[in-house]
């Protein structure tokens, strides 16, 4: 086989593939809005700096997909911005901004193991956040068991 023939051979796989991908979304349901199966996002933030954008982003996609499922995992650092009365580096809340994701069906799970190294209470913790045993193995746990996404901002 020479190398035109693979090339030409290729060129037409692409092309019909290029013809069929829509027709496969379209026809059966591989949009999860119209009907398949919902996304599924884990959100990873070990940082609370990295808290907001997370939190902008996980928005922006509910804004594309709103029947997606959304889950942070927080542990380490990352846990900061789900305790109460936590405000950033400009002294604003973050209270609200979990509170608006959660109204959009968002979970938060936040580390035992975390608040436990820390010393903190879980009363500390805002009501909406879930404490989960630890949050490592509740990010496999939901990769590789749950099927979902990994993000890490």
């Amino acid at each position: 086989m020479t190398l035109h023939t693979v090339v030409r051979n290729g060129a037409l796989a692409l092309m019909l593939l290029g013809c069929w991908v829509p027709a496969w979304s379209a026809e059966s349901g591989g949009d999860a809005d119209k009907g398949g199966d919902a996304d599924k996002v884990v959100f990873h933030v070990d940082e609370t700096r990295n808290a907001r954008w997370a939190m902008m982003l996980a928005n922006g996609y509910l804004d594309q997909r709103p029947k997606a499922r959304i889950v942070f995992v927080t542990y380490g650092p990352g846990i900061d911005f789900l305790l109460e009365d936590t405000v950033d580096k400009g002294g604003n809340p973050y209270d609200p901004a979990v509170l608006k994701l959660v109204e959009r069906g968002a979970e938060f799970h936040i580390c035992a193991g975390t608040l436990r190294a820390r010393k903190i209470p879980e009363e500390d913790v805002l009501d909406v956040a879930v404490i989960v045993p630890d949050g490592v193995v509740d990010i496999v746990h939901l990769q590789t068991q749950q099927g979902f996404a990994y993000l890490k901002p």
